[in-house]
């Protein structure tokens, strides 16, 4: 059985460089593109999603590299920089007659959400970040046995080969063990949900390794980049997290003020899925967001 957000319809549009990527699109009036994250697809917006789509056309795309959208071989660098993946949202979401739209990412999709705020500035209206820090400050602030919880970072840091021979021959264990770790509430990804999770990300380890690969590189090249230029996000910027800072000793809210001028920082007692978790308040934080 194929599992579909009810009330959306399914279609493939155009990302940067060629690239295919599969997204969900329902409802009507102003566009918001929800990025899912790991190790998830597009699947896990499914219950915001219908209650946003009540007001507004919601997009919900697989990231290149997961789920149903097109996995190129990594020949560069480039291919899973997040200001790549960025490209990709500017580019559907234009495929559509959207040239302008809100932003909500999750995980990894917060980290290409976070690099199109910065590349798209006249593109992006509103910005939603989900349970991350930037890339250059996750890096400065895992240190120490704390830094433990972020294995799998360095993991997928590593060249080539290994790490990909690692996890695809114990891909169920390795994916699921994240599900199982990340959720404070298990019942909010059902059976079958999970199992789509998991067959998914199975069937794509190269590409996401991949994608963490970069984070370890380009992507942190970027955001030192624009620290060192001074950059800041023009629009209204909503994060919502765990609190992370009080677990790993930094001040989550201070990181986020230096980057978000116009920011609301919300903590949250849901796990990791929040979107999952805690459906109506996420939904609810977004809407405050669009009506800002």
């Amino acid at each position: 059985m194929t599992l579909t957000i009810p009330g959306f319809d399914y279609t493939r549009l155009p990302g940067a460089d060629g690239v295919q990527l599969s997204a969900a699109v329902g409802g009507s009036g102003s566009p918001v593109v929800l990025l899912h994250g790991f190790p998830q697809t597009h699947l896990m917006w499914r219950h915001v999603a219908e209650r946003l789509a009540a007001e507004h056309t919601v997009i919900c795309p697989d990231l290149r590299g997961y789920g149903a959208s097109d996995k190129p071989a990594a020949g560069t660098a480039d291919t899973y920089a997040k200001r790549t993946m960025a490209a990709d949202t500017v580019s559907l979401a234009a495929a559509l007659g959207h040239e302008r739209f809100a932003l909500v990412g999750h995980d990894r999709g917060a980290l290409v959400a976070f690099r199109a705020g910065l590349d798209h500035p006249e593109t992006v209206t509103h910005l939603g970040i989900l349970d991350i820090v930037p890339t250059l400050d996750m890096w400065n602030v895992l240190r120490g046995v704390s830094a433990a919880v972020g294995y799998h970072l360095y993991l997928m840091a590593q060249p080539p080969g290994l790490p990909e021979t690692m996890i695809a021959n114990s891909a169920d264990a390795f994916f699921g063990s994240f599900l199982d770790a990340w959720a404070r509430d298990p019942a909010a990804i059902p059976d079958e949900i999970r199992a789509e999770y998991l067959r998914a990300s199975a069937a794509a380890v190269p590409s996401i390794v991949a994608d963490y690969r970069a984070s370890a590189g380009v992507d942190v090249a970027h955001d030192q980049a624009d620290l060192d230029a001074g950059s800041q996000f023009a629009m209204p910027v909503t994060v919502i997290q765990q609190d992370w800072g009080a677990q790993l000793g930094y001040d989550a809210a201070a990181v986020w003020k230096a980057w978000a001028p116009d920011l609301d920082h919300r903590l949250t007692g849901a796990g990791h899925f929040m979107a999952e978790e805690a459906p109506d308040g996420i939904t609810a934080a977004i809407r405050d967001l669009l009506a800002r």
